[in-house]
């Protein structure tokens, strides 16, 4: 009964619910196991390995969840009484507790975002403090790609990044969803999939990957920089309580995914292209054409008193979503066309109704 309510769910919260799939399940099995801790895990040793080469960087830790990765990076890359210039709905900002505040004592200097996700190179260079006791001292630029779902350009990140490095600010990406991110751009540009990735990791000295978003494994994100940067994280992991022992299980879930599940993200685009389309014209819903796998659909006029019912509703129709006044849909690899079009079908029957 519990597989037959699994399978009979649309769950659009996000890319985080999927579910390892069989093959997955079977590497996990799988694998040759050790203790990370004394460093000797050789499936962790392969994936760090992996990720770390093919973003274009030295080294990689493998971490439980990305909150503790963005906390990792930006314990290494300032000390107290630093800070680091963030975008205001930056997820290592807005959704990680506060982490790098409370733990580590650096403080956030947040900006408002343009329109497409971006902070103004002006904002930037303005934020940025002088060498003054008054004043934080700023340490580092965290951009986050993609946002929101939307692709960062990728002129703009060489002009961001190039910016804080000529201020003498290291970079941190967070790129928990940096292979839609490079699927985006890969589309655009007519390269394949690894090279953007590395193309947009190398404007950074740190870079975190999530692989239980759309990459579709349990658990587990990766950061990467150099060897010395690793080192520093390393110690700030032990100190958060993320080192984990025979943790190649996870690793080799996520070394299944970089093999098997990274260029089937474009059939996820397609599909919140899908949602997105079947969603337009209805009275009292502004939908935002998505770019990757995410869906924005703004409640307007009296729509704005009907979400919880919406919500309530789609519940019932075996269509999970979140929102308020914005409701956000996520496609991934656990979601079909007819999954998506039964979506669709709930949605526009709530407002015909």
């Amino acid at each position: 009964m519990i597989q037959k309510i699994l399978l009979e769910t649309v769950d659009l919260r996000s890319d985080t619910v999927t579910q390892p799939t069989v093959d997955m399940r079977a590497a996990m099995l799988a694998a040759p196991l050790g203790d990370d801790v004394f460093g000797d895990d050789p499936s962790v040793n392969a994936l760090q390995d992996r990720i770390a080469a093919l973003l274009g960087f030295e080294a990689a830790l493998f971490v439980p969840t990305g909150t503790q990765s963005n906390l990792c990076a930006i314990l290494a890359h300032c000390q107290r009484g630093d800070e680091y210039i963030v975008g205001q709905m930056a997820h290592c900002y807005r959704w990680e507790g506060g982490g790098a505040a409370v733990l580590g004592s650096v403080q956030p200097q947040p900006l408002a975002h343009q329109p497409d996700g971006t902070l103004a190179l002006a904002d930037i260079e303005a934020a940025i403090k002088p060498d003054d006791a008054h004043f934080a001292r700023t340490r580092l630029l965290a951009l986050e790609n993609t946002l929101g779902g939307k692709l960062l350009p990728f002129d703009y990140v060489q002009s961001a990044t190039a910016l804080a490095a000529r201020h003498g600010l290291a970079r941190h990406l967070d790129g928990a969803r940096l292979f839609n991110a490079a699927v985006a751009q890969a589309e655009s540009t007519g390269s394949d999939i690894a090279t953007e990735a590395r193309r947009i990791a190398q404007c950074f000295d740190s870079v975190s990957v999530c692989f239980s978003k759309g990459l579709g494994a349990p658990v587990g994100s990766a950061l990467c920089g150099s060897r010395d940067f690793i080192a520093r994280a390393h110690r700030i992991r032990k100190m958060a309580g993320g080192g984990m022992r025979q943790s190649g299980l996870l690793a080799a879930a996520a070394l299944h995914a970089l093999d098997h599940h990274v260029e089937r993200l474009a059939q996820d685009h397609a599909l919140a292209r899908r949602l997105a389309e079947g969603l337009a014209g209805i009275t009292g819903l502004q939908v935002e054409s998505p770019q990757t796998n995410i869906v924005f659909a703004d409640l307007t006029g009296a729509a704005r008193d009907q979400s919880a019912a919406l919500l309530a509703h789609l519940q019932a129709q075996g269509v999970r979503a979140t929102g308020l006044y914005r409701l956000r849909f996520v496609t991934h690899l656990d979601v079909n066309a007819a999954g998506v079009d039964r979506a669709v079908t709930a949605i526009r029957g709530f407002f015909r109704a």
